[in-house]
């Protein structure tokens, strides 16, 4: 179901559901996989399961003034309870025993994040409590909120469009500031403000169009070709700028994945070690100790990382040895970074460049260890055509240096670049954004073509289409049963 088939009238307080999308349930609308009945108050914890100073149970929907009054005991005599207030009272049971002592809050709609009547109980952190007021209430006729539930509502009540809506999930997750920051904004909705401008402006390019087709025998002059591809340009160039910071985007959401490369003995376990502060690979004299990959996540400077410690590439006949070369040279493929070790105090050999020819083709930074072995030797082509880095792994030396030169070379030097900076990060928005691009690009090959309007008008429908997806008004119900059921219960 899309957003614009399940619409909230704030003034009646209902939803406006279309009849071609609703279920044989009179009061629920369902997506492939979460049914939501959207008639119900429903209820979960709001904080993480296990002990703690305090738990909040939250319930959403027209019933939980009427729940929340029927078992909560405030402390004075309150003929009724203000709106976003917090009292202070007893939590009781249907025969009058106290479960707990809490503070509990109405939130009365449309102030709240559903837009519907909100209640929260902040009670004692214990699991057994917990449980307590949720069997309370459910048995009382609230029910247990499916994954996603609250902020699905308050997707279908209008309070937050799809691309907001997604941004609470990441934010929750967010491992880094950076990651923090642009989830953040897109929570606020800039980026689906400048998603409505793409809209707008694709808008009044179809109304161009279709006022030629719906007002044929008006005698209104046809729009010129070259003015429509004009403007269809300046909306596929607006577009191409948020593309381009898609992977800077999904580097400081998702992690950045850097893969240790070279022949054995260069360091490779040693500099693992040394950024993750422990001794989590082997180190040995003798070539060829690690045998297989490693991987471990950490955060260097705001930046999340997956870090991959991989066996030596050389000429080997030793079969395990074999296996661990081939596994090195297949995760290379799927690294944002290679740094490829070579030794300060020696020329590069054999090995050093069958480790340079197995994942040249990546973005790659040199990393020349053992820095304070010897002066380090001057290196010729192809090794003095990559961008390169002095370290010793042992004692630490330019560690930091190491971190801001991989930062640079993938494009991150100044993480997200401000509080006012929209990021794209999520791989749909930015297949949509492709799919956009290209109906506006066959709509600027159909212009030249000559092609005729109602086809024209084709393209730029299409372009809307793909548009909506991201903010949810034409976003198929898969997509959007996959998105809210990734949803911690709760939230």
């Amino acid at each position: 179901m899309s957003h614009s088939a399940a619409v909230a009238d704030q003034n009646a307080g209902y939803y406006r559901v279309d009849p071609g999308t609703r279920t044989s349930e009179a009061d629920g609308c369902r997506f492939k996989g979460l049914t939501v009945n959207t008639e119900t108050t429903i209820i979960a914890p709001a904080t993480p399961p296990g002990e703690g100073g305090l738990a909040v149970v939250r319930l959403s929907g027209s019933s939980s003034e009427s729940l929340l009054r029927r078992f909560f005991k405030p402390s004075g005599k309150f003929p009724s309870l203000d709106s976003h207030r917090l009292y202070h009272g007893n939590l009781v049971d249907t025969d009058g025993s106290l479960i707990d002592e809490v503070m509990a809050v109405l939130m009365r709609a449309p102030r709240t994040f559903t837009r519907e009547d909100v209640a929260e109980i902040h009670c004692h952190g214990g699991p057994l409590i917990v449980q307590q007021i949720l069997d309370l209430f459910i048995t009382a006729g609230a029910t247990l909120a499916q994954p996603g539930e609250f902020t699905l509502r308050a997707f279908l009540n209008g309070r937050i469009d799809l691309a907001q809506a997604e941004a609470v999930a990441d934010l929750i997750h967010a491992r880094s500031v950076s990651a923090q920051r642009v989830a953040l904004n897109q929570l606020q909705g800039k980026l689906s403000q400048i998603i409505r401008i793409y809209h707008r402006q694709v808008v009044d390019l179809l109304a161009l169009v279709e006022a030629h087709i719906d007002f044929l025998e008006e005698d209104i002059s046809p729009p010129q070709p070259d003015v429509l591809c004009r403007s269809a340009e300046e909306i596929i160039e607006a577009i191409e700028k948020l593309l381009a910071g898609f992977n800077s985007g999904r580097m400081i959401h998702d992690g950045l994945r850097i893969l240790l490369a070279g022949k054995p003995n260069v360091g490779k376990s040693s500099l693992l070690n040394c950024l993750l502060g422990e001794s989590r690979a082997i180190v040995s004299p003798s070539a060829g100790t690690t045998r297989d990959t490693i991987e471990e996540s950490l955060l260097l400077h705001d930046l999340p990382v997956r870090l991959i410690d991989t066996a030596g590439i050389r000429h080997t006949d030793d079969p395990v040895e074999q296996e661990g070369v081939r596994r090195a040279r297949e995760k290379t493929g799927s690294a944002d970074l290679v740094l490829l070790l070579i030794n300060a105090d020696q020329h590069p050999d054999q090995d050093d460049l069958l480790a340079l020819d197995s994942c040249c083709e990546q973005k790659l930074l040199l990393v020349i260890n053992k820095q304070d072995l010897s002066p380090p030797v001057q290196l010729s082509p192809p090794w003095s055509d990559y961008p390169q880095v002095f370290i010793s792994a042992k004692y630490r030396q330019n560690i930091d240096g190491l971190i801001e030169a991989a930062r640079d070379l993938v494009g991150l030097s100044g993480g997200a670049d401000s509080g006012e900076s929209v990021m794209l990060y999520e791989r749909r928005h930015y297949q949509s954004l492709l799919q956009a691009k290209s109906c506006l690009q066959r709509f600027i090959s159909g212009c030249r073509a000559g092609f005729g309007f109602e086809l024209l008008a084709l393209d730029l429908r299409d372009t809307l289409q793909s548009i909506g997806q991201i903010t949810g008004e034409t976003t198929p119900d898969q997509v959007l049963d996959r998105i809210f059921s990734q949803f911690c219960i709760g939230k």
